[in-house]
């Protein structure tokens, strides 16, 4: 079967509902850190609370992943019946986690509340997320599969953008940005809200709009037999074994950009607070006013991503796109140590801005191309073991770290500035196969 191009807009429907979802996932990456200090966990403490995160992920991708490789339902399809119920209960949740202080309960049954919401929540997304990547694994062709992973990129960037953004916009319309000991503020919890109506709106147009290819029209594009004489071994150690050295080379690589971060996302907001704002209390109208600020920056770096994203294609080679994305990110982590304008920090979140747009597109392209196509869900849902298991590694370790620089949460970014240079120096050991 021939791999005919897709239109620009098909393209972009198979990746519209990653919008949606990523502004559920901007709120959390924003907003996690700030609302569990708010609900009075210890700075030392924090990065353990993301660790349930990508442990979900971890979890829920390859099995979602491979559940949906044997997955044909004629109305719905193969992908989109997960990402149909993921989004379902991430909406839920998306509207309990914020308001865990709010129920009157005692600050321990509050933290064990928000850590069984912010679990569900991440399962949810998590299930949620997978089928985008794997619909342009599915649909597009390698000539065209740069560009799909970029407009992914792209509306994954703008998703972020809203998300990073409502708090500050909430805030700036009048809307309560301080609340009770142990509250988390209104501009916050509207936010949610906000976030969880406009990801199931956009998974329904996904919904809508994308027609996902019958068992033997994907077969034949992929080019095996739907049907073998003798089945394969399908499991996770067996494809393990088989999969491209690309898929080790590419993980390595994908393992110090992740610890970089989740270092990001766990330590801005105290970072910036303490570095520019010169306050540490969590309670304090400062401290939340930085947090609103993380908003702000988290927002230019994802605008900087969208950019970056456009230019990524234009490089000849993939691999040097990819290093000087990553140089450029890190370079942006150090510089944070000696910012305290908050508007300078813009220029720093800027060039984070293009190694988050490389670690989004070009992982996945180099990746898809070297498979078949078989067992394409399946891989994709274990390639996501080299973005959770860094995340948990460096959450684990993150008190640790933390108390070596100094107990100083800027500090935190500076480490992250050289796991990327690591990543860097990595990326020459990745050799791409077609």
């Amino acid at each position: 079967m021939a791999k005919k191009d897709l239109s620009f807009w098909q393209i972009w429907n198979l990746s519209f509902g990653f919008f949606g979802v990523q502004i559920a996932y901007a709120l959390q990456s924003a907003n996690i850190s700030r609302i569990f200090a708010t609900l009075g966990a210890d700075p030392h403490d924090l990065s353990y609370f993301w660790i349930l995160p990508p442990l979900m992920g971890l979890i829920v991708q390859p099995i979602v992943g491979s559940l949906s490789d044997k997955t044909w339902i004629p109305r719905f399809g193969r992908r989109i019946p997960y990402l149909f119920i993921g989004a379902l209960v991430a909406v839920v949740v998306m509207c309990l986690l914020p308001n865990a202080g709010s129920f009157g309960m005692a600050v321990s049954a509050v933290m064990i509340f928000g850590l069984v919401a912010l679990m569900f929540l991440d399962t949810s997304l998590n299930m949620a997320m997978q089928p985008f990547k794997m619909l342009v694994g599915d649909m597009v062709n390698e000539k065209q599969k740069t560009f799909g992973y970029s407009i992914q990129s792209f509306l994954v960037n703008a998703g972020s953008v809203l998300g990073f953004l409502l708090p500050f916009i909430f805030t700036w319309i009048g809307i309560k940005n301080v609340a009770e000991k142990g509250v988390v503020p209104d501009s916050v919890i509207y936010s949610f809200y906000v976030g969880a109506a406009i990801l199931i709106l956009c998974v329904l147009y996904t919904m809508w709009k994308v027609k996902e290819m019958s068992p033997k029209e994907y077969a034949a594009y992929h080019g095996f037999d739907a049907n073998p004489p003798v089945k394969e071994k399908s499991d996770f150690i067996t494809l393990l074994k088989k999969a491209p050295k690309v898929f080790w080379t590419v993980g390595l690589v994908q393992f110090f950009c992740w610890v970089a971060f989740l270092y990001m996302w766990t330590y801005s907001t105290g970072a910036v607070a303490e570095n520019v704002w010169g306050v540490t209390d969590a309670k304090s109208a400062e401290y939340h006013e930085a947090g609103n600020w993380i908003g702000v920056l988290f927002a230019v770096q994802g605008l900087a991503s969208v950019g970056w994203a456009l230019i990524i294609p234009v490089f000849k080679n993939k691999k040097t796109a990819y290093i000087v994305s990553l140089l450029l990110g890190a370079a942006g982590f150090v510089s944070t140590l000696f910012v305290h304008d908050q508007y300078v920090l813009f220029g720093s979140y800027i060039l984070i801005g293009c190694a988050w747009a490389a670690m989004l597109a070009l992982p996945f392209t180099i990746l898809t191309n070297a498979l078949s196509g078989k067992n394409m869900g399946a891989y994709l849902g274990l390639f996501n073991g080299t973005i959770c298991i860094p995340q948990i590694v460096a959450a684990a370790c993150g008190g640790t770290f933390l108390s070596l620089v100094g107990g100083q949460q800027i500090n935190m970014l500076v480490v992250a500035g050289v796991s990327l240079v690591l990543g860097a120096v990595a990326v020459l050991l990745v050799k791409e196969k077609q």
